[in-house]
Formats: structure tokens, C-alpha cells, sequence
């Protein structure tokens, strides 16, 4: 199945050379470069520990539960024939207990994976939606996204902690004959922060684009997961999730923002906006000849209910 490409993996190099860049001129122009090697060899542990972790702690946050075929037929159906299809192994399937409709896939690698959807999603979509979002998830799995995420916050934190360290502990003793001066030193430990956190957001929304067009390809229907995505940036607006540390640490997995917000809130969003999102998968069916799916048609589970987690 074609498609457009967005080069999508590209951005996302270009992306990391620029959060290395930004690590570099922190390190280097401030304090000359004698201490970078030690953070990150602390970000590269931390990295690992948290990678290797990943599909535990996303599900303990979300307090899912693993279910069978007998009680989710639809989810074990669908994945296992997308499985197949990618040649892939079948990954473990959890469902959380909770109203706000959202999916996500975790795990080091496909053969450690897990999908998890929330009560919420699997009332609100059909199954050809649901499967839209399925193909979705299990293409962060194939892409490696939780490797791709787990270094880019690693370096955002390493940039975070070279900035405060030099910040509280330096004073800005090396900065006398530095050309920037005490003032652009100080800038650049403030800003870089920020300018790294900037970067990890634009890696997540890059990897959550790539999984919409690899998942519309995989399901050879972009249609029904921009119909998915159609019901869930209403559903996700009517119930978020509260935006409370546990959630935001695993809000990039998801394949909606679990939380409302907007104004400078969109600027560090981990999810690219849902209207140009479900424009490229419209694009990429125009490209097939494929028809209209998707504004029609009534929405289920649109009284969603209130949040519940167990």
C-alpha cells in the first residue's frame, strides 16, 4: 500500500543531532566539557533501567489487567491477524480499568510487548476503528519507539542535569573568561532545558505521526483510524485522565494526549494536533481511491461516564 512520505524518520534523527548539539554547547561552553562524560554515563544507565522497565510501568500506572481471548475475542482477533500479517510475535494484551478512551503498546521489543486499551476506547470505537488503533500501537512496537523515547528523554534529562548542576553547584566560577559572559551563561543554563524538552516533544509527536501512516499501511485502511482518532479527540476531551505524575510519565505512549489542555500546553505536547493527523491518513486514502469513512454515522459510547480506576 502507498502512501505519503513525511520523512518522519529523518526529522527524528535531525531531531537527536539537534538535542546533542544543544547537550554539547552546554556542556562545553560552560564548564569545558569536564564533567559531560559523567552524566552521561548516569543517563545511559537510567536509560537502560528505564527501557527495560518500560512495559511495567506503564501498566502499574494504568492499573491494567491481562484478559483472555474469551473475554476480549475482538482484541485477540484483530491483533493476532495483524501479528501475522507483520510477521511478528502475538504480544500480550491488557485491558485497564478506566472510562477515559485511550490504547497503548509497550515493550523493549516484540517479543516483550504489550498492548493495553482502556474500557473507555473499546466502548467508543467499532471494530474496524479498533483495528485502525491496533495497527497503530503494534507500529511503536516494530519501530522500536520505546527505545527511541526512553534515549531522547534520557538525553533531555542529562541536559537538565548538567544546566541545575552547574547552575547550584559551579556558580558561575567558569564563566569569568568565558566569551558569553556570566549573563549568557546563566541564559544557556535555563534555556537549554527547555530547548531540550522542545526536542523530545517534537521526537515524540515525529514517532506518533510515523505510527499512524505505518499502522494505516499494515491495516491497508487510514480511514478507519482517522475515524478512531475523530471519536477519541472528543472522547479524551469529555474524560481526561488527571494529570497527575504517574499519568504523565507514560502520556507519550498513548495514542491520544490523555489530558486537556491548550495555549502553551500544545507547545510541549507529546502528540502532534489530532485535525492534522487524521488530514495525512484522509490524504493517504485519497492517494488509494479510497472512499469517505469516517465523518458519517453515529458515535458510540459518546455518555462516556466518569473516570474510574481501580
Amino acid at each position: 500500500m502507498g502512501g505519503s512520505n513525511h520523512f518522519n524518520g529523518l526529522k527524528t534523527f535531525g531531531l537527536f543531532v539537534a538535542m546533542w548539539m544543544v547537550m554539547l554547547a552546554l556542556g562545553t561552553a560552560v564548564a569545558g566539557g569536564q564533567y559531560l562524560w559523567l552524566f552521561a554515563g548516569l543517563s545511559v544507565i537510567g536509560t537502560f533501567v528505564g527501557y527495560w522497565n518500560s512495559d511495567k510501568l506503564a501498566i502499574r500506572a494504568m492499573h491494567a489487567q491481562p484478559v483472555t481471548e474469551v473475554e476480549q475475542p475482538a482484541m485477540y482477533r484483530i491483533v493476532r491477524e495483524l501479528s501475522r500479517e507483520a510477521n511478528q510475535p502475538m504480544p500480550r494484551l491488557y485491558v485497564s480499568p478506566t472510562d477515559a478512551p485511550n490504547a497503548f503498546a509497550t515493550g523493549r521489543n516484540p517479543k516483550n510487548a504489550a498492548v493495553c486499551c482502556t474500557t473507555g476506547i473499546l466502548q467508543l470505537l467499532d471494530e474496524r476503528e479498533l483495528r485502525g488503533v491496533l495497527g497503530h500501537e503494534l507500529m511503536h512496537v516494530y519501530n522500536r519507539d520505546v527505545l527511541i523515547g526512553s534515549v531522547a528523554a534520557a538525553f533531555a534529562g542529562m541536559i537538565t542535569a548538567i544546566a541545575q548542576w552547574l547552575l547550584f553547584f559551579s556558580g558561575g566560577r567558569d564563566s569569568r573568561d568565558n566569551p558569553l559572559g556570566i549573563f549568557g551563561v546563566l541564559a544557556m543554563m535555563v534555556l537549554a532545558p527547555i530547548a531540550a524538552t522542545l526536542i523530545r516533544m517534537a521526537i515524540s509527536r515525529t514517532r506518533e505521526y510515523d505510527a499512524d501512516e505505518d499502522g494505516a499501511k499494515l491495516t491497508g485502511d487510514p480511514l478507519a483510524l482517522a475515524s478512531a482518532l475523530r471519536k477519541l479527540e472528543g472522547g479524551v476531551q469529555r474524560r481526561p485522565l488527571p494529570q497527575e505524575t504517574k499519568f504523565e510519565n507514560v502520556s507519550h505512549l498513548f495514542i491520544a494526549n490523555p489530558f486537556s489542555g491548550a495555549g502553551m500546553a500544545k507547545l510541549f505536547a507529546t502528540h502532534p494536533p489530532m485535525d492534522q493527523r487524521i488530514e495525512r491518513l484522509e490524504d493517504m486514502a485519497r492517494q488509494n481511491g479510497q472512499g469517505g469513512f469516517g465523518h458519517g454515522g453515529p458515535t458510540r459510547g459518546d455518555d462516556l461516564g466518569g473516570f474510574t480506576l481501580n
